[in-house]
């Protein structure tokens, strides 16, 4: 049985459980249903399957039907868990989104069926779970041993239910060799894009993120979650340095420059900087200069020690050194990988 569609496009199913949190649901069908290859040919097919074919309660005031069972869990390449209200349950959700009038309460909301459907699924299928979805991968053995996160709420509450997983409650998601979860809603997005970026490169990603006017990349070992105060409106963002970083990129940046940008100091834009990026200006800029040296690796065949300069690196070496430190990967291997030897 093929884990590829007819017309030859990866198959994503999406595994729908009772009171699915719809915006979860949505980010997987809308960001892989985006992809599309340079000759504008879709790269991904996604089904929604659930442990009963049929309507399905969301935690909207709508239903949705589903037309797959889980026979599909056993037809994908790729296999998504996002959130079930019922996970949240046993969590503290008092002042909370979640807190809903009409909540039952299960004594147990991992269905069975769906567990041993997943211990079942063939060896090499990726898997993936969004927000509270890592407790059904791993009720169903698929995380023990490995690296997972899930909501920062639900957090110790997993960590006591699975012990052998190595939870960590301060990352916006993990890859543990394909096996990989996600903290909550909105790092779902980072998570989908992070798995089309490993199956298409940068360039597919990007325009995906484009298309849904998202961020291209946050990085899976940001903070999920940081209690401060909201911004002060009169406040200006970092916006403008960070556009003028981007048409810079092949030069030298310092910090002052940066600052410069919007006319503060250089520890006021740091601060400043962290608090709306969530990392260093530094961090930041040899993000972009990895992600502007795919995006040419993939796109054109400029010699690598030309795409170092473009790139702001310098020297092929340094290119190498960062991206083997961003992506684990050479230059030259990574533009076999996505343009062929």
């Amino acid at each position: 049985m093929s884990v590829f569609s007819d017309d030859g496009r990866h198959r994503v199913a999406v595994l729908a459980r009772d009171r699915a949190l719809s915006f979860e649901l949505g980010i997987v069908h809308r960001l892989f249903g985006q992809a599309r290859s340079a000759e504008g040919a879709a790269l991904y097919e996604v089904v929604t399957c659930a442990a009963e074919p049929g309507e399905l309660r969301t935690d909207g005031d709508f239903t949705l039907t589903v037309a797959h069972g889980l026979e599909a869990l056993a037809e994908a390449g790729t296999v998504v868990v996002p959130a079930s209200l019922n996970d949240f349950e046993h969590d503290d959700f008092e002042h909370d989104d979640f807190q809903h009038d009409d909540f039952e309460r299960p004594d147990e909301p991992l269905a069975p069926a769906i567990v041993a459907a997943l211990a079942r699924i063939r060896p090499g299928t990726r898997v993936a779970a969004i927000c509270t979805g890592a407790f059904v991968l791993a009720a169903a053995g698929l995380l023990a041993g490995r690296r997972a996160t899930t909501h920062w709420r639900s957090s110790a509450r997993f960590r006591e239910r699975f012990p052998d997983v190595v939870v960590n409650p301060d990352v916006l998601y993990t890859d543990d060799d394909g096996v990989l979860t996600s903290a909550g809603g909105a790092s779902g997005v980072d998570l989908c894009l992070h798995m089309i970026r490993t199956d298409h490169g940068a360039a597919v990603a990007n325009d995906v993120a484009r298309g849904s006017v998202v961020p291209p990349h946050r990085e899976g070992g940001q903070a999920q979650y940081v209690r401060r105060p909201m911004p002060d409106p009169k406040v200006s963002s970092t916006g403008r340095a960070r556009r003028w970083a981007l048409t810079n990129l092949h030069r030298p940046i310092t910090l002052r420059e940066l600052a410069a940008q919007e006319a503060t100091s250089t520890r006021t834009f740091t601060r400043r900087f962290r608090d709306e990026i969530g990392t260093s200006p530094g961090r930041w800029l040899t993000r972009q200069r990895v992600e502007r040296a795919c995006s040419l690796l993939e796109r054109t065949d400029l010699p690598v020690d030309e795409i170092a300069v473009a790139a702001g690196f310098g020297t092929a070496g340094s290119l190498r050194l960062h991206m083997k430190a961003e992506l684990g990967v050479s230059p030259t291997a990574y533009r076999a990988t996505f343009r062929g030897p």
